[in-house]
């Protein structure tokens, strides 16, 4: 339950990069997007917190420069996930 959680949360940081459409966060957006297949795929949770972790920060800053593009929701889900 605590995985799906995190890649439910790790999904829509992906979704959120790929909204905002900058080239500076393409890779994040990538590596999100294949450790979300790859837990689809095999259920080992490994990348989910390795990348989840790695957006966390950059989701935060984005939020910070500009509040509307990244939800309160987004980054609390994904904090609550990495947690577990």
């Amino acid at each position: 339950m605590a995985n799906e959680k995190l890649r439910n949360a790790c999904f829509k940081a992906f979704e959120t990069f790929k909204k905002i459409n900058d080239p500076a966060y393409s890779d994040i957006q990538s590596k999100l997007e294949f450790v979300v297949g790859s837990y689809d795929y095999d259920q080992n949770p490994v990348g989910l917190y390795e990348f989840g972790n790695a957006a966390l920060p950059l989701l935060k800053e984005i939020k910070e420069a500009n509040p509307r593009k990244v939800t309160k929701q987004l980054l609390t889900d994904l904090e609550k996930a990495l947690a577990n």
